[in-house]
């Protein structure tokens, strides 16, 4: 057997391991916030109304994101039947599809020993596996951009196939409806002069006659985009209505240009994405030390194979780091990138005393510190934990969690002084894979009263009664989802005082069957929080929350 032949088994249960990673916890929560709940209520409300095309939160159009995303959690809901199993599900396909392409790309552009390097390198990545067990709009981004670039480096690297480039192309497209940098792949082709220039391999031989090849291309850019663009702007313009104006202005242009050129939150230093990498690209960031002289040598053997990921990598972080706005999970698409370029490296890189050594404390350390922390969060000794506690409502479901850092911290540390330097890719391995699986298993059930508002709903509906209506005043998304029985609200964007003043109208016209649920961190002075008429619903998702009848709020002047 040669060098760089590996067992098909490894590679099958290398993805039987994956999967198992990314869907432990299945089933075993609801949307946590900020993002999941409002994207899982977009998607619901889509199949209750079976309007598709302009998403909706509550009674108000909801203009921040393009609809490809609610579809893929609509159409899973549709299939699977239930919105707790289905959620993730998005998430999951997309972390395994992203898997396979990396290998699969990697694969022919190397070997299928560099290939299965590529894919541990981002499965093994914690800032992937925690996004991709989010119920998130960027891992099906990162498919799109993936999946994109994936067709396009098949037609530069190994083509020429315009097929696979009109699906590059098609795939942008459709990213950029998905979540508007879904064009991010298609700036892999900037540097195409210049690469030929210079006689980097492999490149095919482009023709002039090929220009309407590439004309072609961008129409199949465009084709998904003016698919869902055309009836917006339709609508926008014949409707009547100026809140589908004021959708289509803001889709078009305060989220996507207006946004990166003069953001108004999420602003962060030009280096940020920097320390992104080094922290949340864990472990393989450690490897980049010894990555800089090949990746230097390939634009010296003018190596297209390694440079076109390579730079593409780059674009992106720089695209990201240009925008004032940033959060770590946009830097996302990139990592497959690098990992493509890192491919067939890796494994030398593995086999480094240097490497074992930095990989080997960062272990020790890591499980050490979880250990540790267990144990002093058991006994209570960290102030912190006590603060984090009291806010959150929880009670002693939490010991589960402390049982978990201590396991997961006593098992890494054990089994790495064990095994020592020699075998510590498999400690690794363990470690992490016990972590993500812990976290699915014990962190998604033990948390979800508190993160999620089921809990918190259930108990509204049974101090409410069968039949009550309860109005909701500076509701928050999840509370909306995962409503008991029937429930009003007034509007999400409105300021609270309007809130509270069209919610005492609506409760005071039947006063005997409505009740009013309130985020009592709302500025709402008139209500008497203290008396029998209010009751107290306790914490959840650092909120205190109260069901008040209409003697709560006598006080309270609609006029104002």
């Amino acid at each position: 057997m040669s060098e760089q032949a590996i067992k098909p088994s490894a590679i099958i249960w290398f993805f039987i391991i994956a999967f198992i990673i990314l869907f432990a916890g299945f089933g075993l929560r609801d949307p946590w916030p900020a993002d999941e709940p409002r994207f899982v209520l977009v998607a619901k409300q889509m199949v209750e109304s079976g309007n598709w095309l302009i998403p909706h939160r509550g009674i108000e159009i909801y203009p921040d994101k393009p609809p490809v995303y609610f579809w893929l959690l609509s159409l899973c809901y549709l299939v699977v039947g239930s919105w707790r199993w289905s959620f993730l599900l998005p998430s999951l396909i997309s972390g395994m599809l992203v898997l396979f392409l990396v290998f699969d790309l990697s694969k022919r552009l190397w070997t299928p020993r560099s290939g299965l390097w590529a894919a541990i390198a981002v499965l093994a990545t914690i800032h992937f596996t925690h996004q991709f067990k989010r119920a998130q709009i960027d891992p099906s981004l990162v498919l799109m951009t993936t999946a994109s670039f994936y067709f396009i480096a098949r037609h530069v690297l190994l083509g020429p196939s315009w097929g696979k480039l009109y699906a590059g192309f098609a795939l942008a497209g459709l990213g950029v409806i998905t979540k508007g940098v879904g064009f991010l792949p298609l700036l892999a082709l900037l540097p195409l002069v210049y690469y030929r220039k210079q006689q980097f391999m492999p490149l095919f031989h482009v023709s002039k006659n090929d220009n309407w090849r590439w004309l072609l291309a961008f129409g199949f850019f465009l084709l998904p985009i003016l698919l869902w663009l055309t009836p917006i702007v339709y609508i926008g313009l014949n409707s009547g209505n100026p809140e589908h104006v004021e959708y289509m202005q803001n889709i078009l242009f305060k989220q996507t240009a207006e946004r990166y050129a003069d953001p108004w939150h999420h602003k962060q230093p030009f280096w940020y994405f920097v320390q992104t990498i080094a922290f949340f690209w864990l472990p393989f960031s450690l490897a980049w030390y010894w990555l800089l002289r090949p990746w230097r040598q390939a634009f010296v053997n003018r190596d297209l194979k390694t440079v076109f990921p390579l730079v593409w990598g780059i674009i992106v972080l720089l695209f990201f780091s240009v925008s004032a706005g940033k959060r770590d999970m946009y830097i996302l698409p990139a990592l497959p990138a690098f990992a493509i370029a890192a491919a067939p490296y890796l494994q030398s890189i593995s086999e480094r005393i240097e490497f074992r050594r930095l990989l080997y404390f960062f272990i020790l350390f890591l499980s050490a510190g979880l250990l540790v922390l267990g144990l002093m969060a058991l006994f209570g000794k960290l102030a912190l934990i006590q603060k984090i506690i009291n806010e959150r409502g929880l009670g002693s479901e939490i010991m589960w969690l402390w049982w978990m850092l201590i396991a997961c911290g006593g098992i890494g540390l054990g089994f790495g002084l064990w095994a020592g330097i020699k075998r510590v890719l498999l400690t690794v391995s363990l470690t992490f894979s016990f972590i993500w699986i812990c976290y699915g298993f014990i962190v998604h059930p033990v948390l979800d009263a508190s993160s999620s508002a089921r809990a918190l709903m259930e108990r509204a509906r049974t101090q409410a009664g069968p039949g009550i209506e309860i109005g909701l005043v500076a509701w928050k998304e999840q509370n909306l989802l995962q409503a008991v029985g029937p429930v009003v609200e007034f509007g999400f964007l409105q300021p609270e005082q309007m809130q509270l003043k069209n919610a005492i109208e609506w409760m005071n016209m039947k006063p005997n069957s409505r009740r009013l649920m309130i985020n009592h961190l709302a500025k709402f002075d008139c209500i008497q929080f203290t008396t029998p008429d209010a009751i107290d619903l306790e914490k959840s998702n650092r909120r205190a929350w109260w069901l008040v009848n209409s003697k709560a709020v006598a006080a309270c002047n609609p006029a104002n």
